[in-house]
């Protein structure tokens, strides 16, 4: 059956590439991924589907029913980036400042071929479900996609997501049991104080000293708050105040974001962060405002689908599927799926890392090579899935 499979896919590889070039010639930030879906579904229909469409505002969703048995859904993402494409390939992006620089193209292309293979193909009973997600990229796809009803108007009973991964060898998959990707959230800080000429600073409140030594602190939540088995970022990576050499200025801003891989190290982080502001505020006579958004969460595998899933990536490559990676501290919001059924989050690997496969980089490629593989996971993950209930 894998080498069947295998086959299928290497001879489809062509015909995939040119599908992953013409979604990377003409990429879409999220929630405009109006030509990509008109492209999934066209080629779905082709395939005998018939695609629901709008969940999410441009997501689509094709099932195939193959009676009483496991539902299960595919996952993979759409958006592009708001990134000026370097990278020198003869599909390069025909959209200015705009280009797939996390491989949602590739990722798109895979599920699709999937998508086409299970059709043709009989297999064991049970719902697959191929959904095609926007607005991965920090605007929350998955949640607009579960607000729609996604698992209201739709049996789903497990949900399974796959991403391309620089810095694992090409064609290994990699998968943990709990936290595969860490929670993503972001802050601002305003503060207020007396602005002054800065012959006179006697005269005002320096929000500027006060800016500079509040971005110290931040950093001792880690270093001096957090247990030193846990893992935690806190970054600032925006400060902003003053416009001119002789004054004083009466705001300053400082945003960043943090990432963690458990509820109560989110608590803590902001609960310091609340504390640390306003003590500096008060340590300096200023007014100080904190607004801290919980964007995505953690993204958790459960062990079940994740013993599921390194399995099936064993039936694509052989032995080449590991279980013990260590997370990441990038964030995916696919853990809003996660939250709402059990499932599986997959790295495959795409090479060592170099300035054309680093992920969000003007000059990112994706690699071709994994098409095939990717493709073929998705097929050997439904199979083995619906097969194990029957067994």
């Amino acid at each position: 059956m894998t080498s069947t499979i295998n086959d299928y896919f290497n001879e489809l590889r062509p015909e995939m590439e040119s599908w992953r070039h013409e979604l990377h010639r003409h990429p879409e930030l999220a929630y405009k991924e109006l030509l990509t879906a008109d492209f999934l579904a066209e080629h779905l229909q082709a395939f005998g589907y018939q695609p629901t469409r709008g969940l999410g505002g441009t997501g689509l969703v094709a099932t195939l029913d193959r009676g009483e048995g496991p539902c299960i859904a595919l996952r993979t993402d759409m958006d592009a980036l708001p990134i000026h494409e370097e990278a020198e390939v003869p599909y390069a992006s025909e959209t200015d400042g705009v280009m797939h620089a996390c491989g949602h193209d590739g990722h798109m292309t895979m599920l699709l071929a999937a998508a086409r293979y299970l059709q043709e193909h009989d297999g064991p009973a049970g719902k697959i479900h191929f959904v095609f997600q926007p607005a991965e990229e920090g605007e929350a796809g998955a949640r607009a996609m579960i607000n729609d009803g996604l698992f209201r108007d739709f049996d789903i009973d497990e949900v399974y997501g796959l991403h391309n991964w620089p810095g694992l060898d090409t064609g290994v998959f990699a998968a943990r049991v709990g936290p595969q990707m860490a929670a993503f959230d972001v802050f601002e800080i305003t503060l207020h104080g007396q602005g002054a000429h800065a012959a006179m600073p006697h005269m005002g409140q320096d929000v500027l000293s006060a800016t500079a030594s509040l971005q110290m602190q931040l950093q001792n939540i880690v270093s001096r708050s957090l247990d030193p088995l846990d893992a935690a970022v806190v970054s600032v990576t925006e400060m902003h105040g003053g416009d001119t050499w002789n004054v004083l200025p009466s705001k300053a801003v400082l945003r960043g974001c943090t990432r963690h891989l458990s509820a109560a190290t989110q608590d803590m982080i902001e609960r310091r962060m609340q504390e640390i502001c306003t003590g500096i505020a008060s340590s300096f006579s200023l007014d100080v405002k904190l607004h801290y958004d919980r964007r995505y969460p953690a993204t958790i595998n459960t062990a079940q689908q994740t013993a599921t899933a390194l399995l099936a990536a064993r039936d694509t490559t052989g032995t080449q599927a590991l279980g013990d990676e260590l997370p990441s501290m990038a964030s995916e919001d696919f853990s809003f799926m996660l939250g709402e059924r059990p499932g599986c989050f997959i790295w495959l690997g795409t090479g060592l890392p170099d300035p054309g496969c680093i992920l969000h980089s003007p000059t990112y490629r994706f690699n071709d090579d994994v098409l095939a593989t990717g493709a073929a996971y998705w097929a050997n993950l439904a199979q083995r899935r619906l097969a194990a209930a029957s067994a």
